[in-house]
């Protein structure tokens, strides 16, 4: 972020999802540039310049009966930036092999060593979704597979693929700041050769990979279960993630119907991570 004074917004969310992610999706549209989740909701920064009071009257998950939030506001100094992001954004450590942190935290003595500054990006680690696709990657064998990470936000889960062995590494988000973001950590993780798209499944007509990682949502995914199923080599292997334990049967279902055996079952919180086989 630049130098520039900006207003920071603390939002409070129950239950927290879906709604942070919505909400920080309506937060962009509207100006701000810069989320951080915690463990309550989101904090997120907009720059004063661009501030007016009325800068939430069109996020309407605001007015949403389905969620709780509140929020408050303060002006952030310049000189108080670095600390008001670093006390929002601590370090993640996954079963003592892999760090995600920002590129102010001091590098770790774990294995894997993952710098993401996310700006607008979903996918830090913090999130139950994120945290358990990161134990699937580091738990099972992507050395010379190819591998797609679809709704990559971050690319977090594209970079650790790549450094832990994967031949070729693909990320396809639909939002172009995910997009964009990912070039950058893919960049400052030394993992140039991953290439990353704009876009949604159209994308994957004719394509083939050895893995697919899905960090999505449960709608998303029922849509296109079919299509990765198609774009899986033999012996293929699907891991999804974005949605809660009783929807298990319906994504099961939708995975069976497409030739796809559940494997492995990750649990965190009410979230949950399946791995498939073809």
């Amino acid at each position: 972020m630049s130098d520039n004074i900006y207003i920071g917004y603390t939002f409070n969310v129950q239950p927290l999802q879906p709604a942070v992610e919505i909400l920080i999706a309506e937060l962009g549209y509207a100006g701000f540039e810069s989320f951080v989740e915690t463990d309550d909701g989101v904090v997120a920064y907009i720059q004063k310049s661009e501030w007016t009071s009325s800068v939430l009257d069109d996020i309407h998950i605001l007015n949403s009966d389905e969620f709780n939030i509140s929020y408050s506001y303060e002006e952030i100094a310049q000189t108080n930036w670095n600390a008001e992001w670093e006390k929002n954004f601590n370090p993640i450590v996954v079963d003592d092999l892999c760090t995600v942190r920002a590129p102010f935290h001091e590098a770790p003595n774990t294995k894997y060593d993952l710098v993401i500054e996310p700006k607008m990006s979903f996918g830090t680690g913090h999130h139950e979704t994120t945290h358990m696709m990161i134990q699937h990657i580091l738990n099972n064998d992507f050395k010379g597979k190819s591998v797609l990470d679809m709704g990559c936000g971050t690319g977090v889960l594209a970079i650790l693929a790549k450094k832990i062995g994967a031949k070729s590494v693909e990320a396809i988000d639909i939002d172009n700041w995910c997009y964009l973001n990912s070039i950058e950590n893919a960049e400052r993780n030394n993992c140039k050769d991953i290439s990353v798209y704009e876009g949604d499944v159209a994308l994957l007509k004719g394509k083939k990979y050895d893995t697919i990682i899905a960090n999505i949502n449960r709608n998303i995914l029922l849509k296109d279960i079919a299509t990765y199923t198609d774009c899986l080599n033999s012996k293929g292997e699907l891991y999804l993630s974005g949605f809660y334990e009783e929807d298990i049967p319906m994504i099961e279902n939708e995975c069976n119907r497409n030739m796809l055996k559940l494997k492995e079952t990750l649990k965190r919180g009410q979230w949950v991570s399946l791995k498939f086989i073809n």
